[in-house]
């Protein structure tokens, strides 16, 4: 004990180091100077201070660890050296009791060096000062400092005792030390302490925090006589370790065992309920709160809250808050982050401001509630003051809080903010990077998203599955093919090719860039479909041409039990409508109906646009009458079927009633609009719409808005005033713009506008044949035939080829396809004769074929013989022949019916009294008692 003797005779010395000299005070004031020393220390209450009576009051050990332990009590550091100070002045002998008081006060208040010369000055340390030492080590978190003491006192000699070894062992598992804690364990076994049920509590939850529950588990078992804290210790252990369910059944094997419950098993397993999503066993605890007498604890109360919010309860957690008296800041915490999970984003920031009314300032946590509530609703003033209070609070520069203020400008559209706050961000990792280029992604920025990834992986940053879905994201936006391929082969390398998010993400980005082949190789070389999967496969179909692939695919999908949700739904009707697959579609919407999605906005605005594509505008009113919120999408689906439908000026009326319901326009909208002007030939009204566009909705006139507006005006014969607009158009014309100008020099056969818009478009279009064929008609219409052949011609050595006219029917759920002179089909020699039937009819009527239209270079009878032979004659009669007597008969066609079948069709409806509805590039024409919707107009 030499070692002892020179650290006491250094003790002199080290009290002129720890503490300044205080003014001499005579004996009889020192206790009223303590009393108004804690009289004005902040930490004490007036009762505490009134322990120090007036008078006459003698020095005492006694007295003194009095006053120490209400310095310790209230953590008063500044009362505590006051007093210490005071000890080293008139106590001469030292106290051990004394000085151990004075080393848990300095613990206890992060003082660790005073505690620690305490001990090194001390003549004779016993086991109690270094366990206070080092459990003010492991209470502080500072588990390496607590570990290096204990090995400092057992190398001393000192024996470890009932207080020391649960301090250590908590060390272990702050620094998940298993091998020191192995040790700790078999210094415990040799000492006998191992059976002390503390003991025992904190080698469980060592073992647990180090990852060994099994040890855990058998240590439980071994303990002779449990108590409450033994089995919280375990259930602690259980839901830490995300095995709720076993932490349940533990709990019932305890109620079983006849223990009773308490207010931190209650609180331990209402998390585990609330890990589960499990209301029910929930509410069971509440129950066992309610009827043990703690329903008014703070703590449970708090975790009440936290469980009904995260288990989707949110009426019992907002009832379970204002049962609470006194709301903590955990307990505004925690209904505020549940109003923003339930999206009551105006009631979460309502409730922060009603917080600090009652005097309880938000910390981290509730402002990084604020900050998702913010960017959800978009509040860009708000925005900036919330990053205000964060500086405040001087928490802006925490990893957290700064992911959190970049997602928030990001949403609110504020990316230059959104770029600052990721900028002042220190020490960057994946999440952080991820907020910035999903907000880029998300902006529509999509280009500097893809520079931002390039930078990160250029650093060395790991990549995870959200990276990689934001970047896919954006080369889909930009439709970079090539980007997307070497994105592909980046989560081939990275071993991310096997998340189904990443997949998912691959299989809508190629299908985005039309690449439906290798969205489609991807899917099937899945390992495992969800329905992201399916419904990214079922809208690539559909949006490509790929209809009946889209139906196959969904069949497939009830195959392996998927069940489908809105989205399946709405990309269903939209391949039946691109199908014109009218009985198909009504059989997606029994399904819809059948499975509770009637009130899907998607699938609603879906069925309105299948039904008026696939020809039935009634049941297409009729389904957007019983959409339950009429959003822009909804408006503007049934003003386009009407327009498309020919009912020009009921779609303009539908139009004012939007206005009406205060749903503003979009650019869709207005298109619709045109072209409902257009097929009713409103000349003066499209010119009105069409100026006051910017000045009444903001929305600046676009391509299509001009190619409309030119149309409207080369149709009713007003080329000169079209040209004009050409003119006066802020950019320069595009494909549909030219084309709009040489179909209305067509239809006035005005030869040197059509030789002009022609010229324009072989410059901007070559490949198209569409615009030698036109030109042709133009010139074929005047009877120019010399210049006929040289566009043949011309179009032969070009290599352009005239895109074949197709034709599609729904027949008995299936969808049959035609060409012109087809005889594919099993059933071409009824179609044939029906078609020759209807000829002999249709001429004796007063039918004529028009054959200046076939530009074929053969006699008058052959040119007869191919317009006979049409895809849509084709198709009309295969629906005479296989659909029942009376019922309308649907065909699509790709492109716009030529004027010899329009013609024949009305002559043929009047004669088989039936409704023929065609559908062609640019409208419909419902065929009626030998006239058409159109009115000869189109």
């Amino acid at each position: 004990m030499s070692s002892w003797r020179l650290r006491s005779s250094r003790k002199a010395l080290i009290h002129q180091q720890l503490y300044r000299p205080v003014k001499p005070l005579t004996f009889f004031f020192q206790f009223a100077y303590f009393a108004k020393l804690i009289h004005t220390d902040t930490k004490f209450n007036r009762n505490q201070a009134s322990l120090i009576e007036k008078g006459n009051f003698l020095l005492t050990s006694a007295s003194f660890t009095k006053l120490l332990s209400e310095c310790i009590a209230t953590k008063s550091l500044r009362a505590g050296k006051q007093v210490h100070a005071q000890m080293i002045k008139y106590m001469t002998n030292e106290d051990a009791k004394i000085r151990n008081h004075l080393i848990s006060l300095y613990t206890k208040c992060d003082s660790f060096w005073c505690a620690r010369k305490l001990i090194d000055g001390s003549g004779q340390p016993d086991v109690v000062s270094w366990s206070a030492l080092i459990s003010g080590y492991a209470q502080n978190g500072l588990g390496k400092e607590a570990l290096l003491a204990f090995s400092e006192m057992h190398l001393m000699g000192f024996k470890a005792n009932d207080f020391t070894f649960p301090s250590v062992l908590k060390a272990c598992s702050i620094l998940k030390d298993l091998t020191f804690g192995k040790q700790i364990h078999g210094i415990s076994l040799v000492t006998g302490f191992e059976s002390d049920v503390f003991v025992a509590n904190t080698l469980m939850i060592m073992y647990a925090k180090c990852g060994e529950l099994c040890h855990a588990r058998a240590l439980f078992a071994e303990i002779p006589k449990r108590n409450i804290v033994s089995w919280n210790a375990l259930f602690s252990c259980y839901v830490q370790s995300d095995l709720c369910l076993e932490a349940m059944n533990l709990f019932q094997e305890m109620i079983l065992t006849g223990t009773k419950p308490n207010e931190f098993s209650l609180s331990s397993i209402l998390n585990a309920c609330t890990e589960l999503g499990d209301k029910y066993q929930g509410r069971k605890i509440h129950g066992y709160l309610i009827k043990l007498g703690f329903g008014a604890d703070q703590f449970s109360a708090n975790a009440l809250v936290d469980m009904y919010a995260k288990v989707g309860d949110f009426e019992a957690t907002i009832q379970m808050f204002y049962t609470i008296e006194n709301p903590d800041i955990v307990s505004w915490n925690a209904v505020i982050a549940g109003c923003v999970l339930h999206e009551y984003h105006d009631l979460a920031l309502e409730l922060i401001c009603t917080m600090k009314t009652a005097g309880v300032y938000p910390n981290m946590f509730t402002l990084s509630s604020a900050l998702k509530a913010c960017a959800s609703m978009g509040i860009k003033e708000l925005s900036r003051q919330l990053h205000s209070d964060l500086i405040k609070l001087c928490i802006n520069s925490d990893s957290f809080v700064g992911v959190g203020l970049v997602d928030m400008y990001a949403k609110c559209d504020l990316m230059e903010d959104a770029r600052k706050a990721f900028n002042l961000i220190c020490e960057k990792d994946v999440v952080t990077w991820n907020a910035v280029i999903s907000g880029y992604s998300q902006s529509g920025e999509d280009r500097e998203a893809l520079t931002l990834f390039i930078d990160m992986y250029r650093r060395g940053f790991e990549f995870n599955r959200t990276t990689l879905s934001s970047i896919v994201k954006a080369t889909a936006s930009l439709q970079e093919i090539k980007l997307c391929g070497q994105i592909h082969s980046l989560s081939v390398k990275s071993g991310l090719l096997s998340d189904i998010y990443v997949l998912n993400s691959l299989i809508d980005a190629y299908a985005k860039c039309t690449h439906v082949e290798d969205a489609e190789r991807i899917f099937k070389e899945c390992p495992y479909e969800d329905l992201v999967s399916f419904t990214s496969m079922i809208t690539a179909y559909s949006q490509y041409g790929q209809g009946e692939e889209a139906l196959k695919l969904f069949l497939r999908m009830q195959e392996v039990g998927i069940k489908p949700d809105g989205f399946v739904y709405s990309s269903l009707l939209n391949a039946c409508a691109n199908l014109s697959a009218y009985e198909q579609g009504k059989q997606v919407h029994v399904h819809i109906l059948k499975l509770g999605f009637a009130l899907d906005i998607f699938a609603c605005n879906s069925l309105v646009n299948m039904y008026a594509k696939c020809g039935s505008i009634e049941d297409a009113g009729q389904a957007f009458r019983e959409t339950p919120k009429r959003g822009i999408v909804s408006w503007s689906a049934m003003i386009g079927g009407l327009a498309q439908h020919g009912h020009g000026k009921e779609a303009l009326k539908l139009f004012d009633e939007m206005i009406n319901d205060d749903v503003l326009p979009n650019h869709v909208t207005l298109v619709s609009v045109l072209c409902a002007c257009n097929h009713a030939g409103l000349v003066t009204e499209a010119n009105s719409y069409f100026e006051s566009m910017e000045k009444l909705y903001g929305i600046e006139p676009k391509e299509e808005h001009y190619a409309c507006m030119i149309d409207i005006l080369g149709r009713a014969g007003k080329l000169n005033e079209a040209m004009e607009l050409i003119d006066k158009m802020p950019f320069q014309a595009n494909g549909a713009v030219w084309g709009a100008l040489l179909g209305a020099a067509r239809i006035h056969k005005n030869v040197e506008l059509g030789k002009q818009a022609a010229e324009m478009l072989l410059t901007i279009e070559p490949e198209k044949s569409g615009t030698h064929i036109l030109l042709a008609n133009i010139y074929a219409s005047v009877g120019m035939w010399e210049n006929v052949a040289k566009m043949r011609k011309l179009m032969k050595e070009s290599k352009v080829k005239k895109e074949p006219g197709i034709s599609w029917i729904e027949v008995q759920d299936k969808v049959f396809t035609f060409i012109v002179g087809d005889r594919n089909h099993y059933r071409s020699g009824e179609i044939y004769a029906k078609l020759d039937e209807l000829s002999e009819l249709i001429n004796k009527a007063g039918y004529v074929p028009n054959v200046e239209i076939d530009l074929h270079d053969v006699e008058r009878s052959e040119k007869e013989a191919l317009l006979y032979h049409h895809s849509e004659k084709l198709a009309v009669a295969f629906g005479l022949i296989a659909t029942p007597d009376g019922a309308p008969i649907r065909v699509k066609k790709n492109l716009r019916v030529c004027i010899d079948c329009h013609t024949a069709f009305k002559y043929i409806c009047k004669i088989v009294s039936r409704e023929i509805i065609i559908r062609d590039i640019n409208r419909f024409h419902h065929f009626k008692d030998g006239s058409c919707s159109c009115g000869d107009y189109w």
